[in-house]
């Protein structure tokens, strides 16, 4: 009797595919997935640093003559299209494949940002940010799925939180780009816009083409009644790593887990399950992305009116501060991301949160007593987010990792929507408020918004001590059981009550 005909008799069958699949070495397979799946990061740092750019060179009258409002309104279309992308598409990877969505999500966004650079007026050039986004945010859901899937468990932290923090790699690239594009004397003005949206289109192009070698999780084929593909998978997987040197050990039958068909999830079921059976880690998942959202909204986004206004910077020098700032925010990622496979993900998230917090305050301080000038508040700024980044990172790992296979892309998604629309529209609005006026501006106010910041990160990383999830090392499946699976589980950390509607034996 084949698998699959097991699993649509209701029986249970056991499956190695997740053990199979822990127990890889690193090769050069996994560095694929690595390049393959993390650009999306580059791209959508590449793509907010390159509009937040070309926003005053859209309002020329030699381009689309767009007023300062109307620019704002692209920025809000494009965070909008990425929330919608991501409740969309992560939907659609937990029921149609991580394959299939991030081949999808990609061509999504590269039509449609190459279009913008096509864009006739203010309408067209909403419609397709709003597009690009979309494919963005659908990325986020389905990359995240993917690489958690593919990656042996002892290196999916570092991994993950590293390939999160490329975001700033692709901010820099679109800063030097700008450089050069948006320079009238060597580019026209009327041409330099639209290059600009053509440089991530054209990066994704190669990417695509390394994607189409990059195979469907066989975690995702396991849990949808598709053993015996999983299993194929897997064995094409192995011999890839073999004929690239890979050892692997043999697998116990212990090792297993028992898998029966389950039905696709449906929103009431992810509801119970995110709101009752994992209450403490939907919890733990609101509390992280809500906090450094928060925190790097608020700073991110109003730093170059700070340094304006109380440092009396032009704004060419403020394009210069940027830099030290992004490569601060891109090192903290790289540098740190492999303690949270050492170490463990409570330290380090309590670690990395409460450092960024602690520098901030020191930095509130100075601030108002006027100790610090436009280099040394940068300076503290690289601080600050060299530990934050890696934190931030952190919390898109968490969300990943947490909740039981058949709905982790809209899990994701959720989380991912969420901080984007706290982070992205109530903390920058809030501090710009906080901004003082005139000659000598008032600090006092500003003071106070980096102090409660400071809190919000440190209440982030307390929560992330108490309900946090020690996964460093451990498989998936015993982080979060998955709804298909018949056997126990021995969760680290808090522990969910199981469905009373599953047919499953209890908790040990």
């Amino acid at each position: 009797m084949s698998n699959e005909h097991a699993l649509e008799q209701g029986k249970a069958i056991p499956s190695l595919v997740p053990a199979r699949m822990d127990r890889l070495p690193w090769t050069r397979f996994h560095w694929m997935i690595v390049v393959g799946l993390g650009v999306s990061w580059i791209l959508d740092g590449l793509e907010i640093q390159l509009v937040s750019l070309v926003g005053n060179v859209l309002k020329e009258p030699q381009t689309l003559h767009l007023t300062t409002s109307q620019v704002g309104l692209m920025a809000s279309i494009y965070l909008a299209g990425e929330v919608v992308g991501a409740l969309l598409f992560g939907r659609l990877t937990d029921r149609l494949g991580r394959r299939s969505l991030f081949i999808v999500t990609l061509l999504v966004y590269l039509i449609a940002s190459g279009a913008a650079g096509l864009s006739w007026g203010l309408a067209s050039l909403l419609v397709f940010r709003f597009i690009a986004g979309m494919g963005i945010g659908g990325e986020y859901a389905a990359i995240n799925s993917a690489i958690d899937e593919l990656i042996p468990s002892r290196y999916r932290g570092r991994v993950d939180i590293g390939v999160n923090g490329t975001y700033w790699g692709g901010a820099l690239i679109g800063s030097v780009v700008a450089l050069v594009l948006l320079d009238k004397s060597i580019v026209p003005i009327e041409w330099g816009w639209r290059l600009c949206f053509l440089i991530g289109p054209v990066m994704g192009l190669f990417i695509i083409y390394l994607r189409r070698h990059i195979p469907e999780s066989p975690r995702w084929l396991m849990t949808h009644g598709r053993v015996a593909e999983a299993e194929r998978t897997v064995d094409d997987i192995e011999a890839t790593v073999r004929r690239q040197g890979g050892e692997l050990r043999e697998v116990r039958d212990d090792e297993a887990i028992e898998l029966v068909d389950y039905p696709p999830v449906t929103y009431r079921e992810i509801a119970r399950v995110m709101l009752r059976d994992y209450r403490s880690r939907s919890f733990l998942g609101f509390s992280m992305m809500v906090t450094q959202a928060f925190l790097y909204n608020a700073i991110f986004f109003t730093y170059a009116l700070v340094l304006k206004a109380y440092f009396g910077l032009s704004d060419s020098s403020v394009a210069l501060y940027f830099f030290p700032f992004a490569i601060g925010n891109l090192a903290g990622p790289l540098l740190l991301g492999h303690l949270f496979d050492t170490i463990g993900r409570r330290k380090m998230i309590l670690g990395t949160y409460a450092l960024s917090a602690v520098v901030l305050f020191v930095t509130a301080l100075l601030f108002n007593a006027g100790a610090l000038n436009a280099a040394s508040l940068t300076g503290l700024w690289c601080v600050v987010f060299f530990f934050a980044s890696a934190g931030a990172s952190s919390a898109y790992l968490t969300v990943s990792e947490i909740f039981p296979i058949e709905l982790r892309g809209q899990a994701i998604s959720f989380f991912f929507a969420i901080s984007q629309l706290t982070g992205g529209v109530i903390a920058p609005f809030l501090f710009a408020s906080l901004i003082g006026s005139g000659d000598h501006p008032a600090r006092g106010p500003l003071t106070v918004g980096y102090i409660v910041g400071a809190a919000v990160m440190l209440i982030g990383g307390l929560i992330a001590w108490f309900f946090g999830v020690d996964a460093e090392g451990k498989s998936l499946e015993n982080i979060a059981k998955p709804l298909s699976s018949t056997g126990s589980t021995r969760f680290q950390g808090p522990t969910p009550r199981l469905p009373s509607t599953e047919r499953r034996s209890p908790e040990p």
